[in-house]
Parts: C-alpha cells; sequence; structure tokens
C-alpha cells in the first residue's frame, strides 16, 4: 500500500463532485451569484491551506466511511444542503467515475494527468476569484512536488492502492451503462482497441537476441486487439496539453465518455440526455437540513480541520 495515495484520491473525488454540483446548478436554473457562491465555498475548503498540509503528509488511505464523511462535510461547505439519498447518489457517482478513470488509464504515471485535468477544470471554475486561485494554484505546487520525482513502480504501487479501495465497489452508472462500458453487474469494460500506453509500442512482434545482444530472429503473432501507436506524451507541468481526456467533465455535452486514452465521438444529444438522467439519479437540492454522519478514528485530523473552516 502507498503512502502518497490519500491526496490524489481525495483531488479526483473532490473534481468529480464538483463537475455533478456544477450541472446540477446550471440544470434547475439556479441564479448564478448563488451558483457561484456554492462553488467557491466548496472549493475555498477543499483547498485550504491547513487541511491540505494534513493530507499531503505521508499516511495509509482513510476507512472508507471515514473518506465518505470527509466529503459529506465538504458537500455542506456551503449555503446548499443534499438530503441523505441525494449524498449517497453523488458519492456513488464520484467513486464509480474515478474507479472508471483509473482502471483506463494506459500507465500508472497517467493517473496524475487525470489529477491534473480535474485540477485545471477546478481552476476554470474560480478564475475570476484571485484568493481562491491563489489556493489551487499552491495544489499545483505540491502535486508536482510529491509525484514528478516518483518512478514507475512507485507510480504502479499507488494504482495497485486505489483499486483495493474500489475493488468492492460495483454501482452501475446511467451514463456508462448507455455508453456500454459498464455492464449490468456494474463491472467496467476495458477496452481491446486504440492507443498503446507512451512508450511503447503495437503488440504482435516477438524479437529474440543472442546472447551478445544481436537479434537473430522476429516473429509475429495476432494480438487479438485493434490497437494503434500511441499518442505523445501529456504535460505534466501546470500548464500544458494533457492529452487524455480521463479526468474531464463527462457531464459536459461536448465532452463524451472515454473508451480509451484519446476517447471516441459519441452522440451529443445521448449526452445531452444523460445530463437528464442525472437529474433525476441527483434529486432536488434541499434548502435546508443538515447531514450529521459519525466518523470513525482514522480520518479524524482531517473532519476536525474541516469542522473548523
Amino acid at each position: 500500500m502507498s503512502s502518497r495515495t490519500l491526496p490524489l484520491l481525495f483531488i479526483n473525488l473532490g473534481g468529480e463532485m464538483l463537475y455533478i454540483l456544477d450541472q446540477r446548478l446550471r440544470a434547475q436554473n439556479i441564479p448564478a451569484d448563488k451558483a457561484k457562491k456554492v462553488m467557491n465555498d466548496i472549493i475555498t475548503t477543499m483547498f485550504n491551506k491547513k487541511f491540505l498540509e494534513e493530507l499531503f503528509k505521508p499516511q495509509e488511505l482513510y476507512s472508507k466511511k471515514a473518506l465518505r464523511t470527509v466529503f459529506d462535510r465538504l458537500a455542506h461547505a456551503s449555503i446548499m444542503r443534499l438530503n441523505q439519498a441525494s449524498m449517497d447518489k453523488l458519492y456513488d457517482l464520484m467513486t464509480m467515475a474515478f474507479k472508471y478513470q483509473v482502471l483506463l488509464c494506459p500507465r500508472p504515471k497517467d493517473i496524475l494527468l487525470v489529477s491534473f485535468n480535474h485540477m485545471d477544470a477546478i481552476k476554470e471554475f474560480v478564475k475570476d476569484t484571485p484568493s481562491i486561485l491563489s489556493q489551487v494554484d499552491e495544489t499545483y505546487r505540491q502535486l508536482l512536488e510529491m509525484y514528478t520525482p516518483l518512478s514507475n513502480g512507485e507510480f504502479q504501487l499507488i494504482r495497485q492502492t486505489l483499486l483495493i479501495f474500489f475493488q468492492d465497489m460495483h454501482i452501475r452508472v446511467s451514463i456508462f451503462l448507455k455508453d456500454k462500458v459498464q455492464n449490468s453487474n456494474g463491472r467496467f469494460v476495458l477496452p481491446t482497441t486504440g492507443p498503446v500506453p507512451h512508450g511503447t509500442q503495437v503488440p504482435g512482434l516477438i524479437r529474440m537476441f543472442s546472447c551478445t545482444g544481436e537479434e537473430v530472429t522476429r516473429l509475429q503473432f495476432i494480438n487479438g486487439g485493434n490497437y494503434t501507436t500511441a499518442f505523445r506524451e501529456g504535460s505534466f507541468e501546470i500548464f500544458g496539453d494533457r492529452v487524455t481526456k480521463l479526468g474531464t467533465n463527462m457531464y459536459s455535452v461536448s465532452r463524451p465518455v472515454e473508451t480509451h486514452m484519446s476517447g471516441t465521438s459519441k452522440n451529443s444529444a445521448q449526452h445531452t440526455k444523460a445530463n437528464a438522467e442525472l437529474a433525476k439519479i441527483m434529486g432536488e437540492f434541499a434548502e435546508s437540513g443538515d447531514q450529521s454522519p459519525s466518523t470513525s478514528s482514522k480520518g479524524d485530523d482531517l473532519l476536525a480541520m474541516m469542522d473548523g473552516l
């Protein structure tokens, strides 16, 4: 288990939560100033300096119950209130979306590109609010400082830790079911088409070498898929083209659900319909009420910190 996984889990789940809340606020025609306040309040809490200092300390992942409680508190960091059923559905959508992204990452290191896609979108949400923007920029710096020096093996351990966390979650999501990237049992369909990971070659060739390192034989075989050469590598800097669409907003009409690294074009009307279904899934925002879920011992430091924000 990697002790560096928690920040990536939190930031990516938080990004998915913000995508959903933004879509719901727009779909329900919430006044722009009120919607902006909701988003700003949540992002301010999510990127609070002291909160992130605690988050970025090397540590084991929190239990599922503790992490869920963190997001309950985060979702209610603004004037918005969700009833229990809506919060359950929100968390299910968040977790299954990020699980799908982790599964489809061609290389373990690409989880960082997924994280940057979420961060880029969050930055866009607060582009007109300099004080919050500076909090987001500081988080970019911390991500780069912690993760860019890591080896491929360390990223593989992070990916393994994430998949262990998600392994028993098989919640069916209508958007995934409609795009045929999830089966009726809740398990995802992994593609056998599309580009291979950056730095690798399309499978189908075996080369044999002598003990002196000279190539002596070549054999070809059928790889059983329809693979293409790798795309260029995405940018791991604060600014730049991430190349992968994994981690971008799947509730945007112009952004189809990915079935491999580059994505495949889908009919935008299908996703408009999916957004309408999301409205049903999430239910109506309640104007009052509060959630007071119990906490577990692991994660109490972050929870206590959130209470004080």
